[in-house]
């Protein structure tokens, strides 16, 4: 199931947002080791490593949305809330930046 994050920036901004919330992402939680790799334009596969364990996923950028979608085990499945909400609360800090002027 993907999440949506409306953001109203259209896409070359709406791509440095994503780039600079997974990187405070990342800053914030380093103890989950996330990575994100643009495999296109549009599309970054992103990982985290919780308890060991390796979840992936994939975050798509278009003209008016993100979208994030993570792939959790069962086991784990309390954890991809926590994570999409952690995600979304960065990229929506960065789309107010944005639309201050502040990227």
């Amino acid at each position: 199931m993907k999440h949506v994050v409306h953001h109203g920036l259209g896409f070359d901004t709406a791509k440095k947002v994503a780039d600079a919330a997974f990187v405070s992402y990342k800053e914030r939680f380093s103890q989950y080791h996330p990575e994100a790799r643009w495999v296109d334009d549009k599309r970054a596969e992103i990982t985290f490593k919780v308890k060991g364990v390796s979840l992936a996923g994939s975050l798509d950028v278009n003209e008016r949305d993100i979208e994030m979608d993570l792939d959790v085990p069962f086991v784990l499945r309390p954890f991809k809330g926590k994570a999409i909400g952690l995600i979304e609360e960065e990229i929506k800090k960065w789309v107010e930046k944005a639309k201050n002027g502040q990227l």
